[in-house]
């Protein structure tokens, strides 16, 4: 090659560098300005959002903890007594409505979207995808969606609780092997040698904006400080946690077969652990785990139970076998959320004080109130978790047949959203009062 011709290709080369950096810098910045427009200034909003859905509802007088709101503490026996020792993280609300719905079917809808409502600030999504619309740019996922046997009866009203808009449902991945690779698809032995490249990536664009710099006029400076103030997000986003150690810790993937109704489990506890490792490395923000769906036909086995859960859900006060096999896999969804709650308190917050739980909520729902009665009304809901200081836990609210949507906005509130209200206005607009500090 003549000197004249590997001198043309170097500088072909090296437009085809800057067009490469100036897009990448483009879409980078991009990302992270989505939805801003909607973003609250005020307190510092939680860093993450975590969905814990289990099914059937409750029966109240086993569910509810003692009445005392200035001390929150669980009986002996009770479906939410798993939780002991977790209460300084807990707020328990009672006396939620779905608004004019009733059935399973129709609680599934309406828990998440508070009525599909395309016309509404929400458009019919539910929460954790309209959440994640607004602050999911910064992480490799916008949004995670786990499950465990929720796919018997297909992508029903029953089966989703997860939409993108009205009508538009989003399925959870029930297999870890799937969910795993996913995940961590780029996780392996090169780690650190792969972020290194996405670092250095980024050093590369960083660089050529700050030469830019001292050449744009004021108002454009402002505009780049604003993209280099993106690339550092996608930085963090881009790196295992700020602190590394607990990122690369990621679970093994698991060799069972998830769809096994013997497995349920064993199949929980591997999204759990894929949920939390993919929280620890700032890979996602937004995450949901479904166990089974709305009328679960799941049979407990390793409780030693042979029913169905729906219909040991049914058991009246005449069934006392079938009331106490229901109530122990009450207990036992407890115990799982008990599980994730803790996973997060003990992981440290990168960059601040507290824990990973301390800046985030986990909202644990089901589609109904009375499992017997089969209507929305009195709907459990537990919320664990600081929201960056503006939960306070130990707390037990009544709210006297107040609509959940004021639930939903105060969440969305406190993820540093400012929309006035969430699905379907007529049942409810502004805030849960009393809920967030």
């Amino acid at each position: 090659m003549t000197a004249e011709r590997r001198a043309r290709c170097l500088h072909i080369v090296a437009l085809s560098r800057r067009t490469f950096l100036g897009s990448l810098g483009a879409s980078l910045l991009g990302s992270q300005l989505a939805g801003r427009g909607s973003a609250l200034a005020g307190p510092q909003p939680a860093r993450r959002l975590v969905v814990f859905y289990s099914p059937t509802g409750t029966v109240h007088r086993h569910w509810r903890p003692n009445p005392d709101p200035t001390q929150l503490g669980f009986t002996a026996g009770s479906v939410l007594e798993p939780l002991t020792g977790l209460e300084q993280h807990l707020t328990v609300l009672d006396g939620l409505n779905y608004a004019g719905v009733a059935s399973h079917d129709r609680g599934m809808l309406h828990m998440l979207t508070g009525g599909p409502d395309p016309l509404s600030e929400s458009r019919g999504a539910s929460l954790d995808q309209f959440v994640a619309d607004h602050i999911g740019g910064a992480s490799r996922m916008a949004s995670l969606q786990l499950g465990v046997q929720t796919s018997e009866l297909g992508a029903t009203m029953q089966s989703r609780m997860s939409y993108r808009r009205a009508g538009v449902m989003v399925s959870p991945n029930d297999d870890p092997r799937d969910a795993h690779r996913r995940i961590f698809a780029d996780l392996g032995e090169d780690t650190l040698a792969l972020y290194a490249k996405r670092r250095s990536v980024l050093d590369l664009v960083r660089g050529e904006l700050h030469s830019l710099k001292p050449r744009l006029g004021r108002n454009e400076q402002v505009k780049l400080d604003a993209h280099l103030e993106a690339l550092r997000a996608s930085e963090q986003a881009f790196t295992p946690m700020s602190t590394g150690a607990q990122c690369g810790l990621h679970p093994a993937a698991v060799t069972f077969d998830p769809s096994l109704n013997d497995n349920f489990p064993q199949v929980g506890r591997a999204q759990m652990d894929l949920m939390v490792a993919a929280l620890a490395c700032d890979l996602t923000r937004v995450a949901s785990l479904q166990w089974s769906y709305a009328s679960s036909a799941t049979v407990l086995t390793h409780l030693g139970l042979s029913e169905a859960y729906h219909t040991l859900s049914h058991s009246d006060d005449g069934n006392a076998q079938g009331l106490e096999d229901y109530l122990a896999g009450q207990r036992w969804y407890a115990e799982q959320f008990a599980y994730l709650i803790g996973r997060l308190r003990d992981l440290p917050e990168p960059s601040t004080s507290g824990s990973m739980l301390d800046h985030s909520i986990v909202l644990w729902m089901t589609e109904l109130g009375d499992s017997r009665l089969h209507e929305c009304t009195d709907v459990p809901v537990v919320i664990a978790g600081g929201a960056s200081g503006q939960l306070a836990g130990g707390r037990y609210l009544r709210f006297q047949g107040q609509p959940h949507n004021r639930l939903l906005t105060s969440i969305c509130r406190a993820m540093g959203l400012n929309n006035q209200g969430f699905g379907d206005a007529s049942t409810g607009t502004g805030l849960l009062e009393g809920l967030l500090v």
